[in-house]
């Protein structure tokens, strides 16, 4: 199953660390050519070194996937560098909030619905555009279970990923058959993103009460799911939200 993806020019957002940066080793592993974006240059860059020494030509393209004229230029850069684009992943997200979802304040809804759902909207018509110009291409969102079951403390992050799922099946309906579009739903993941639930123990025994596995996934482990909506072994799967959480929702 090595090498899959050998030649395809692959996007990630959110790729400085965590699960993004462990999908741009996934993918480097495959034989992607990877475009690599997040905000900051100095970690994102670390990673492009560590894909480097993985085999892979990778190349780093900051960008604040919220604001929509970089999330634009992003694509552009890709298609003038590498020539085409032919899987984006779009993993960057945020959640500046955790409690209640009606005393949070408005403007966190505006910043997690520019990064969450906005950002994604934006980089999936700029990129299906290429996509469908070329040939072909797959698009992989990153969404969560907290899109698929109310979540205690995570009410606008979750809803704005139930809202990445939506868009998901939505362009997997509006762009085929040329362009695929499939979202991969992580449960409890331990990264940096998750250590307000992780640190505390009791919010970590409640987020791990009705998870069959009894722990939190690494992010390594939720790689093997994105690749493969992203390779031709799912070239007749489109719209679909694979779970990868435990077996919490099942």
């Amino acid at each position: 199953m090595e090498a899959r993806l050998r030649g395809k020019v692959v996007v990630i957002t959110g790729a400085s660390r965590g699960i993004g940066r462990e999908l741009a080793l996934g993918f480097a592993r495959e034989g992607a050519q990877l475009v690599l974006a997040s905000r900051k240059q100095a970690p994102l860059e670390a990673v492009v070194a560590e894909a480097t020494a993985a085999g892979a030509q990778a190349i780093a393209v900051p960008t604040h996937v919220g604001r929509p004229d970089e999330a634009r230029r992003l694509i552009a850069e890709t298609v003038q560098r590498c020539g085409r684009i032919d899987v984006l992943v779009n993993n960057a997200a945020t959640n500046p909030v955790f409690g209640p979802t009606v005393v949070a304040d408005e403007t966190a809804w505006d910043k997690i619905f520019e990064v969450n759902v906005r950002g994604p909207f934006v980089l999936c018509r700029a990129a299906s555009e290429r996509m469908i110009a070329q040939g072909g291409g797959a698009i992989v969102n990153i969404a969560s279970v907290a899109g698929l079951r109310p979540m205690p403390g995570l009410g606008i992050y979750g809803i704005s990923k139930a809202a990445l799922i939506h868009l998901t099946r939505t362009l997997a309906r509006e762009l085929a058959p040329t362009v695929r579009v499939n979202a991969v739903a992580p449960g409890l993941v331990d990264t940096d993103f998750s250590k307000p639930i992780l640190t505390d123990p009791e919010i970590r025994r409640m987020a791990l009460a009705d998870v069959p596995l009894a722990r939190p996934a690494v992010p390594a482990e939720i790689v093997g799911a994105v690749l493969f909506l992203a390779s031709d072994a799912a070239r007749y799967v489109t719209g679909e939200v694979l779970v990868v959480d435990g077996g919490k929702t099942v």
